[in-house]
């Protein structure tokens, strides 16, 4: 395929990572002036540690990416990872070690915090170590920047000289958007108290904006004229959000609803700051297997740990990359249908026309950190579903080794070194098995019709080879649910009820598939089981 062809199933591709991309491409039909790369922006709040929105949001900013290098056929980009650590400390997380050195500093900015762990300058090195560490893991592609060390070294001064100057322009911006109180003492400029440190939150009064000084009450009520530049004061969010795409020229990022209205109005201030808003996406946010909002201090989210505990990170990938604007349910109960699709959609790559190649999930993921990837299907030998069910009747005290000597029934070449892939499977759902699965598994007593088809199953299986394939186990499973004697509605009942009564579970994977795994042996011991409950 020709280089022209990708560029033309691109520009038509309904894919929302294209559909983000020609937005810039509308920006700039002719490339960025002066053969400047693009700039793509994430954000990152450091008062506490990265999760699985960081992950989010720099991987479909990283697709994005992607996306517009292959429309303009490798226009130079540039990926942003930025952290606001100049932000006063509102309140300590509830997730650090001494607790107490935070206390003592609240309202200061974070990079001028002692950290907690001990192990780096200030809290905000900590964090922001620890937010390098994480999307290194990952392998992203991006440029880490600190918003303190912008600040400190002057490199934002000519853009808080921009503030100073249209002060009033933004208050009459800002003013009407906020509740009477709040709006006695806002300000667009937080200044740093020269004597306490903290990031005050006082009106100011402009004196020189060339020159950066203001006018305030400090904390101890004196007043003082003080100058903001080098790390003097930093900006309100929405201002300093602003400030930022206007000073470094960020021409795309994404955020969640929640900041909606901050997208709206830090918009409006760009212009006045004689910038514009970036292009972007305001994706949906995740809720709970209740429905309800993730909220940190609820504890009721899913973390990256706790995915790939359970799931591979291709399927973490996968799960974020569809329907961006639509909310997402965000627990372990979605992991294994997540990892299933990833591999489906992975397996028909190959074979898809290029059209249909972009609009498949794993073609942009692939190339989410390696531009070049190629678009080779590759598949699972066994779905993660039927891992799970196998592990589910082998017990909570099943080892690797053991469900590797059953895949030995089922895969040529059964070696976790010739199947990676399928061995870190294995060991999620030794996991997944142990932690949701067997505290609760019940395998119901069958009635009667179904316990005189469990034993026609038997009595099949008996008469069967022990190295009959998948597709002929399967064609007795449906045999035996086709016979008006075991008085079946339908074929789902059966399945149903195998489910239920050998792998107590509500639904299951196709149970020839299963036999062959287990094995014709081991799966009429179930069967037995189960005629002695009945």
């Amino acid at each position: 395929m020709t280089d022209d062809a990708l560029i033309a199933a691109a520009q038509v591709s309904k894919a929302w990572p294209f559909e983000e991309a020609r937005k810039i491409l509308k920006r700039y039909p002719n490339g960025k002036p002066n053969g400047e790369p693009v700039l793509f922006e994430t954000g990152y709040g450091p008062s506490g540690l990265p999760h699985i929105g960081t992950f989010q949001e720099v991987l479909r900013t990283t697709l994005v990416r992607r996306a517009y290098e292959t429309l303009t056929g490798g226009a130079p980009t540039r990926l942003v990872a930025f952290s606001d650590d100049m932000d006063g400390l509102r309140k300590v997380p509830d997730n650090v070690e001494n607790k107490a050195v935070l206390e003592a500093n609240l309202g200061k900015p974070l990079s001028r915090i002692p950290d907690p762990f001990g192990t780096h300058d200030s809290f905000a090195a900590h964090n922001n170590a620890m937010l390098r560490e994480f999307l290194d893991r990952f392998g992203f592609d991006y440029e880490f920047v600190s918003a303190s060390e912008r600040y400190n070294s002057g490199a934002f001064d000519d853009a808080l000289r921009g503030v100073l100057r249209a002060y009033d322009a933004i208050q009459a911006i800002m003013l009407p958007t906020l509740r009477e109180e709040r709006r006695k003492t806002y300000s667009p400029v937080l200044p740093v108290s020269p004597t306490t440190g903290v990031v005050l939150q006082v009106p100011i009064e402009v004196v020189d904006a060339d020159n950066g000084i203001v006018r305030f009450e400090d904390a101890d009520g004196t007043v003082i004229e003080h100058c903001v530049f080098k790390g003097g004061a930093k900006l309100q969010w929405k201002v300093d959000w602003a400030m930022r795409w206007v000073a470094l020229g960020v021409d795309y990022e994404m955020c969640g609803k929640d900041l909606t209205d901050s997208v709206t109005q830090s918009g409006k201030i760009a212009r006045v700051l004689g910038g514009a808003k970036p292009e972007g996406l305001i994706y949906e946010l995740f809720l709970d297997e209740n429905g309800e909002k993730i909220s940190k201090s609820k504890g009721n989210g899913l973390t990256i740990e706790q995915w790939l505990t359970y799931g591979s990170e291709e399927s973490l990938g996968f799960y974020l990359f569809r329907e961006p604007k639509s909310a997402k349910s965000l627990h372990t109960g979605i992991i294994g249908r997540a990892v299933d699709e990833y591999w489906q959609f992975r397996e028909k790559l190959a074979t898809q026309p290029i059209e249909q190649q972009l609009g498949n999930p794993v073609w942009h993921l692939l190339r989410a950190n390696d531009p070049q990837a190629g678009g080779a299907g590759e598949s699972l030998p066994v779905t993660y579903g039927l891992l799970l069910n196998l592990v589910g009747v082998l017990g909570a005290h099943a080892t690797r080794d053991q469900v590797w000597s059953y895949l030995a029934n089922y895969v040529e070449d059964a070696d976790p070194a010739a199947h990676p892939a399928l061995d870190t499977l294995v060991t999620c759902a030794l996991a997944y098995n142990r932690d949701f699965i067997a505290p609760t598994l019940h395998r119901r007593k069958p009635d009667a019709n179904e316990a005189a088809a469990l034993a026609a199953l038997d009595e099949e299986l008996a008469a069967t080879s022990d190295d009959a394939d998948a597709s002929l186990l399967q064609n007795i499973v449906y045999e035996i649910g086709k016979d008006p004697h075991y008085g079946f509605e339908n074929l789902r009942d059966w399945f149903k009820a195998l489910y239920e009564t050998l792998l107590g579970s509500s639904a299951g994977p196709r149970m020839g598939s299963f036999i062959a795994l287990y094995g014709i042996g081991n799966t009429r011991a179930l069967i037995a089981q189960a005629l002695d409950q009945g």
